[in-house]
C-alpha cells in the first residue's frame, strides 16, 4: 500500500481579522513561505520559529512550521505546532490530514486512524480523505475496512493508478477474487505495467486458475525482468510441475542475477523434480555460498545428495561449514553427520562412525523432537549390530513421525535380528502399505516447493 502524503496548503498571509496591519509579519511569513516551496527547510524553520512566539495563536504559522519540520524528518517536533493547528481550526480537513500523516511517521497507528477518520467525516467527497483513511485501515491489517473507503475513492477519481492497485491488493486480501480480477483488468487498460500483471496473477492463482497465473507472471517478467519477476514465473511453473519451462526461467534467473540465492535453489529444486540430480546438487551448492547461513537451501541439499553422491567432498564442506556458523542448530549438526555418512560409505576407511554419532546425538540434545536424527541414530546402531539400542530409537522416531516409511521397516529389520518375528511382520506391513501411499503421490514433494516459493516470496530481491 502507498504511503499517504501531506497535504499542502497554498498560502499567503496570515488571517487579516486577527492580525490586520501588521504587515511586517504577513512579510515575514510570505517569506517563510517562499522558503518553505524552494524546499530550503532550515532557513523556513528559523523564520516560523520567530513568529510563532510573536503569533502562537496563528493557524498559519502552526500548521507551517509544523510542515517544515516534517519535510525534515522532525516528527516529534512537528507534532506539536500540527497538533495545535487543529486545535485552532478543527473543521480543516487538510489539517488533520497532515497530523495523521505525521502521527502515522512516528507509528502511532491508532491515532493517525483517528485523524484520518476525522477528514473524512469533514470531507466525505474528497478523493485524498478516503484515499488516505483507506491506507490507514490496511496498515493497521483492516483490509475489509480498507477497501470501503479504497472503494469510495476509486468511485470518486476511478483513474487513480494507486488507489487502482492498493484496492486490487485488498480485494485480493479479502478473497474478492472476482472483483480483484475485474479492477486490474481495467487498470491495465490504462497503464501496461509489470505489477499489475504480477498481482493479477496473484489472484488468478488463488482462484485455482494456474495457467492464466503462469501468463499473467510471464507478462510481467517480460515487461520488466527484476528478479522478483522471474522468480515469481518460475515459481508458478515450479509449483505446478511445468518443468522444462522452469528451469529455462530459472536459468535465465540466475544468469542475470547471479547474487540471487533463491534463484539458485528454485533451479536447484526444479532440477530434484525432474530427476536431474547431478544438476540439482550443483545448482544448491552454488546457493549455499551464496548465504552460508541460510538453512533454506540445505534442506534441499540434503535430499538432492541423497539421489546423487557425485560430489561428496563438496557437500560435506559446505554441511562442515553450515554446523560451523550455527552450533546450536538441531538441523545443521544432523545434515552433517548425513554428509559424512552418506559420503563415505564408499571408502570406509575414512569413515569415523564415532563422530557421526556424536553429531547426531548433539543433534537430539538440541531438538529431542528431531525424528529425522532419530531414526538415522536407530540406523547407525543397527549398522553396528547394536539392534536392542536402535529399536527405541526407530519407536521413539515413529512417535514424533508416524509418516516415516523407512523407520517401520527398519523396525522390522531390528524385530527379526532380536528374534520378535510377530513384532517385524506388523511393521513390514504398515512399512508396505506407507511406501505404496509415497510411491503414489507426489504431495509431500509438492508441499515443500510451496512452502519454499512462497516463503521465498517475501524474500528481499538481489541485484543484476
Amino acid at each position: 500500500m502507498a504511503s499517504a502524503l501531506l497535504v499542502f496548503f497554498a498560502y499567503g498571509t496570515l488571517a487579516p481579522a486577527v492580525y490586520a496591519g501588521q504587515k511586517d509579519l504577513d512579510r515575514d511569513f510570505k517569506a517563510a513561505v517562499d522558503l518553505y516551496e524552494a524546499g530550503k527547510y532550515p532557513e523556513a524553520a528559523a523564520q516560523l520559529e520567530k513568529l510563532v512566539r510573536e503569533v502562537p495563536e496563528s493557524f498559519e504559522v502552526q500548521e507551517l512550521l509544523g510542515l517544515v519540520y516534517s519535510a525534515q524528518s522532525q516528527d516529534t517536533r512537528a507534532t506539536q505546532h500540527l497538533q495545535k493547528a487543529v486545535t485552532l481550526k478543527p473543521d480543516s480537513a487538510p489539517a488533520r490530514t497532515n497530523l495523521a500523516t505525521n502521527l502515522a511517521h512516528l507509528g502511532k497507528t491508532e491515532l493517525a486512524t483517528e485523524q484520518f477518520r476525522k477528514a473524512v467525516e469533514l470531507d466525505p467527497r474528497n478523493f485524498e480523505t478516503n484515499h488516505n483513511l483507506g491506507e490507514a485501515f490496511a496498515r493497521s491489517g483492516k483490509v475489509a475496512e480498507a477497501a470501503l473507503y479504497l472503494e469510495k475513492a476509486q468511485q470518486i477519481d476511478p483513474s487513480s493508478y494507486d488507489n487502482g492497485y492498493d484496492l486490487s491488493l485488498a480485494y485480493l486480501q479479502t478473497r474478492r477474487l472476482a472483483d480483484a480480477q475485474r479492477l486490474l483488468r481495467d487498470l491495465l487498460k490504462q497503464k501496461n505495467t509489470a505489477e499489475l500483471h504480477n498481482l493479477l496473477a496473484e489472484v488468478e492463482e488463488k482462484d485455482g486458475k494456474f495457467v492464466e497465473a503462469a501468463n499473467e507472471y510471464e507478462a510481467a517478467a517480460h515487461l520488466e525482468p527484476s528478479e522478483s519477476n522471474l522468480f515469481d514465473w518460475g515459481g508458478e511453473l515450479l509449483l505446478h510441475r511445468t518443468l522444462d519451462p522452469a528451469v529455462e526461467v530459472f536459468k535465465q534467473g540466475v544468469q542475470r542475477y547471479p547474487a540471487s540465492q533463491r534463484m539458485a535453489v528454485g533451479l536447484g529444486m526444479t532440477y530434484y523434480a525432474r530427476g536431474n540430480y547431478d544438476d540439482a546438487v550443483k545448482s544448491l551448492l552454488s546457493a549455499a555460498d551464496l548465504n552460508p547461513s541460510e538453512p533454506s537451501c540445505y534442506f534441499f541439499l540434503s535430499k538432492a545428495y541423497d539421489s546423487s553422491p557425485s560430489r561428496a567432498d563438496e557437500v560435506i564442506q559446505r554441511f562442515r561449514r553450515f554446523a560451523e556458523l550455527q552450533p546450536k542448530n538441531a538441523r545443521a549438526l544432523y545434515y552433517y553427520a548425513m554428509s559424512l555418512w552418506k559420503g563415505r560409505r564408499a571408502q570406509d576407511p575414512g569413515l569415523d562412525l564415532h563422530q557421526i554419532e556424536s553429531l547426531l546425538t548433539q543433534s537430539l540434545e538440541l531438538d529431542p523432537k528431531l525424528a529425522e536424527a532419530r531414526l538415522q541414530l536407530g540406523n547407525l546402531y543397527s549398522d553396528e549390530n547394536k539392534y536392542v539400542e536402535a529399536i527405541p530409537e526407530y519407536k521413539r522416531a515413529l512417535e514424533l513421525n508416524s509418516d516415516l516409511a523407512d523407520a517401520y521397516y527398519r523396525l522390522g529389520q531390528a524385530y527379526v535380528r532380536t528374534g520378535e518375528k510377530g513384532r517385524a511382520q506388523e511393521q513390514f506391513q504398515v512399512y508396505q502399505k506407507i511406501r505404496e501411499q509415497h510411491l503414489a503421490d507426489l504431495e509431500k514433494q509438492r508441499a515443500e516447493i510451496r512452502q519454499f516459493v512462497y516463503s521465498a516470496k517475501d524474500a528481499p530481491s538481489a541485484k543484476p
